[in-house]
């Protein structure tokens, strides 16, 4: 069987001057990257034709180590709709570098339904997460000069920073930092640390600001700590926000590259789901709808995070409401949250199938909250029987949702024909929007309690006591009409990553709520989310490789 990166080297791949005139975009207006990649101005944007475009949202069930496909389905999904005669682009997030070497090998899809050229996206792209890093890392540099510093000093209590510094890497030993060591020459010593930079709101903002102006002052707004006398401290204080918004002048630009079938791939931003919002840039998804009739995007991990994210946050900010939505599973994800181990999802078991399809049908009910009827998309696998997926389609059936195979690993957009085909039917029948979760105005608890209770299947919420300090802190600053963008295993519908399937009979506990002011929402903590990975004692960069021609293989 051949491995992904031969699948794409082996591709007949296109100048995207190519793929650009497919979207009639012209080659005078592309910034190009080489051949095969290329950037898009944001003046290419028109709301016009956002309003006409139709916006596919692709999510999942909860993901688990058995692996779902969401990337891979949903370039699968928008070749299968160019081969049935309707102009699509896909719209995604970049790879973190992190966990490329890390963990989970590249994100860039799989088989004959992947973007390309895959080692560039995985690897260094266009510059985007580098630029970002920069930014990030320049008012960190910022609030530790102002603390030296004797003529413009803010009085700015170093207690009180919560600003980290980032690095695009899994690095453990740089998550609990001292700084400032070594004399009174080396800055005031204190207690940092450093975050991964998909985890950094310099891009969680990035992706959710309009144009440069929204992003400068979204850059403007992050809240850096108080003064000792109580007064709060932001980026636009030190003066950070203009020169933070030049270092981004070129990574607010999307990305074009193209999947194996040609299919124009716009691949922009890369904010985690399980801390931030999951889902590629505003500019990015707007760009699509600019430039095509059609967009299928996605929104990280589960419903309950990416979806609920998506359409609460990103889609509210943006004034978009997707048209349909793809929910992702597969028969091994779904035998594992029915209590299999990860060796034996591979066999038949009908009994531990039906078990955890309990976690596909909350996922379906969770999004018929937003007033959406999904279709399921089943990521097929070599090995999955005729009874397997009997027994999801019987379950969509009493839930009264439509499911559809997708072989598009092993067919490319082939594999999707009839998915397209549904999928395409109830995006032209569709004439309502979806309806949000909640109102923005309601209180912090509020909020926080809807989506617990209603999204997580919670009994309630419990704050531990920072939490509550926080929701004292949000109150001061007036930021109570700010949404809330959950921290949340992305495991479990629960806060507890071993809760699997559908839990039930558990409280949701909120440990302390973050302030992202620039990016417009709070981020209530629960469990131990980690915002820098560590490397596994076997990283996937074991296998990575570069030849003396400058091939590379072991990408996956």
């Amino acid at each position: 069987m051949k491995r992904d990166i031969e699948i794409a080297q082996e591709a007949a791949i296109e100048p995207i001057v190519e793929i650009a005139k497919r979207l009639n975009v012209s080659a005078d207006d592309l910034e190009l990257y080489g051949k095969y990649k290329a950037k898009l101005p944001l003046s290419l944007i028109d709301e016009d034709k956002v309003k006409k475009a139709k916006l596919i949202l692709v999510s999942a069930i909860s993901p688990t180590p058995a692996g779902e496909g969401k990337t891979t389905t949903s370039i699968g999904l928008a070749m299968a709709m160019n081969k049935i005669g309707k102009q699509t682009a896909v719209v995604l997030r970049e790879p973190s570098l992190g966990p490329v070497f890390g963990i989970k090998g590249g994100a860039t899809g799989g088989g004959y339904s992947q973007v390309i050229p895959m080692e560039d996206i995985n690897l260094h792209f266009t510059g985007d997460f580098a630029a970002v890093e920069k930014a990030h890392n320049l008012l960190a540099a910022l609030i530790d000069n102002n603390l030296q510093s004797k003529k413009h000093n803010l009085n700015l209590d170093p207690r009180t920073i919560a600003w980290k510094r980032v690095m695009d890497m899994n690095d453990r030993s740089l998550r609990d930092t001292v700084i400032g060591l070594g004399g009174t020459a080396n800055g005031v010593p204190r207690e940092t640390g450093f975050d991964i930079t998909a985890a950094s709101e310099v891009m969680a903002i990035l992706c959710l600001s309009k144009n440069i102006a929204d992003l400068k002052e979204k850059l403007g707004n992050i809240f850096v700590g108080f003064t000792f006398d109580g007064k709060p401290i932001y980026a636009r204080d030190l003066n950070a926000h203009g020169a933070m918004a030049a270092l981004l002048k070129d990574a607010i630009k999307p990305n074009l590259v193209q999947t194996l079938e040609g299919t124009p791939a716009l691949i922009h931003g890369g904010p985690f789901a399980n801390i931030a919002q999951g889902t590629n840039t505003l500019v990015a998804t707007k760009m699509g709808m600019s430039l095509s009739d059609y967009v299928v995007t996605e929104a990280g991990f589960g419903f309950d995070l990416g979806g609920e994210k998506f359409l609460d946050i990103k889609a509210k900010y943006a004034g978009l409401s997707p048209v349909a939505v793809v929910l992702v599973a597969t028969t091994r994800a779904l035998k594992y949250h029915g209590g299999l181990s990860l060796k034996e999802v591979g066999s038949s078991n009908v009994e531990a199938l039906k078990k955890g399809l309990e976690n596909l049908e909350k996922h379906i009910e969770n999004a018929k909250l937003f007033n959406i009827t999904p279709v399921v998309a089943i990521n097929k696998f070599t090995n999955d029987t005729p009874e397997d997926m009997a027994a999801i389609v019987e379950v969509c059936k009493r839930h009264g949702v439509m499911a559809y195979e997708a072989n598009v690993w092993a067919e490319g957009g082939n594999g999707a024909l009839e998915l397209a085909k549904a999928v395409v039917e109830i995006a032209e029948a569709c004439n309502t929007q979806f309806q949000p979760l909640y109102d923005w105005n309601e209180s912090i608890e509020n909020k926080i309690s809807t989506i617990s209770t209603r999204i997580y299947g919670a009994d309630g919420v419990d704050y531990q006591p920072k939490a509550k300090s926080a929701l004292k802190k949000i109150a001061s600053l007036g930021l109570n009409h700010l949404p809330v963008c959950m921290a949340k295993t992305q495991k479990s519908l629960s806060d507890n990553p071993n809760m699997l399937g559908r839990p039930k009979n558990f409280t949701i506990t909120v440990r302390d709520i973050e302030i992202a002011a620039g990016a417009g929402f709070v981020v209530p903590i629960t469990g131990e989310m980690m915002r820098m990975p560590g490397l596994p004692e076997e990283p996937a960069s074991n296998n990575i490789d570069i030849d003396s021609n400058g091939n590379i293989s072991g990408l996956f």
